[in-house]
């Protein structure tokens, strides 16, 4: 469930509470409420800059993970529209830069979905082969939030070196504080990000946009952070992901250590189960997800019976688990239907332990022993 979304640290309700009850001015107002939500509001932007090394005014804040990726996606597209109106993305990306891709295409753009390997994971040369004269924007995940490939980003951003005029976005909301990522040394030009996959609250966000890269706004009105994205500043929940930020920060070294560990527990004594396939690739994957399949055991199944236990787990992305249709990605990996559309993730945090864990696997092994009896005598 962490990679759907995190428990905000008490910290953070704390501080969003203090904000919203004492600082509830309009931060665009002159008076002296509005001139103290301003600072607060800039305090956040340079917290957030400077734990993720850049400038405070490549920070925009947004709603989150799915607003930031269609407003680089599209207003990359729209501003360049001029220049080309070919897009790359790999065809494991998040639903919102599939959904914001394929509606581009529709308005005219030409757009190049590339193939992944059977970990789940792009090559550079693939998008090098798939550059036109007319790309504008290369848009690829850090790290996948289904089966938790981690991409070659650095090998991409070396790649687009050569191609100044090509954007490329970085959607690092499953990887902040658990993969590390240079934004300057990756020749990153926007990062998406998101509050509640590290602890913070939902409905808050932030883009970073390279000093220098314009892009066309989404949304009209009184021109806030900078003319990118109008509306009234959420000034509570951006100091809120400035504090869930530095804290996932500070926890980073440990908690990814602690999670490889469980992870790599988890995986040796979940193999015991028989039929049960790992899909997330044992090398260049992120320490907090683990994704596989029991052939022939429905995941919906198995899910409610671990949650008699207080174990959940989830199916494909949160964004698409109620569509009830094959993982995307699994597809993408050459992974059959069947398997596809019966796969479990396992995600974990910082708070998780090993015992956790040794818990987790008996209460697995049991519920499958269980069904495959009811299924038995069922007939099934």
């Amino acid at each position: 469930m962490y990679r759907a979304t995190t428990k905000p640290y008490t910290e953070v309700l704390d501080s969003f509470v203090k904000v919203s009850s004492n600082y509830f001015g309009n931060p665009s107002s002159l008076h002296g409420l509005g001139i103290q939500a301003e600072k607060l509001l800039s305090q956040a932007r340079s917290q957030i800059a400077n734990l993720l090394s850049v400038k405070p005014n490549e920070i925009y804040f947004t709603s989150g993970g799915t607003e930031s990726n269609n407003l680089a996606i599209k207003g990359a597209a729209l501003l360049h529209r001029n220049k080309g109106r070919h897009l790359i993305f790999s065809n494991v990306e998040h639903p919102s830069v599939h959904g914001a891709m394929e509606q581009l295409e529709q308005h005219g753009f030409d757009i190049t979905a590339i193939p992944v390997d059977a970990d789940g994971r792009v090559s550079a040369e693939s998008i090098k082969k798939s550059i036109r004269k007319d790309t504008i924007l290369v848009s690829v995940m850090q790290v996948n939030n289904e089966v938790g490939t981690i991409q070659p980003i650095n090998e991409i951003g070396t790649l687009l070196k050569q191609y100044p005029s090509i954007l490329f976005h970085v959607d690092a909301v499953q990887a902040i504080g658990k993969v590390p990522l240079n934004l300057y040394e990756n020749r990153v030009d926007l990062c998406s990000i998101s509050a509640h996959k590290f602890h913070g609250l939902k409905g808050s966000g932030a883009l970073f946009i390279r000093d220098g890269v314009r892009l066309d706004s989404l949304l009209s009105g009184g021109n806030q952070e900078w003319k990118i994205r109008s509306g009234t500043e959420n000034v509570a929940g951006a100091v809120a992901m400035a504090k869930a930020l530095r804290m996932t920060m500070e926890k980073s070294q440990e908690s990814v250590k602690r999670m490889k560990k469980i992870k790599t527990l988890l995986a040796q004594e979940l193999v015991r189960i028989d039929d049960l396939t790992i899909h997330t690739p044992k090398e260049g994957s992120a320490a907090h997800i683990l994704n596989f399949t029991i052939k022939g055991m429905k995941s919906e199944v198995l899910i409610h019976a671990l949650e008699k236990e207080g174990i959940f787990l989830s199916t494909t992305s949160a964004c698409s688990s109620k569509k009830k249709s094959p993982s995307k990605t699994l597809l993408a990996m050459g992974i059959s239907e069947s398997l596809a559309e019966s796969a479990f993730r396992i995600s974990l945090s910082h708070e998780n332990t090993e015992e956790e864990a040794k818990i987790v696997i008996t209460a697995m092994e049991k519920a499958v022993k269980q069904l495959r009896r009811v299924m038995k005598n069922n007939g099934i």
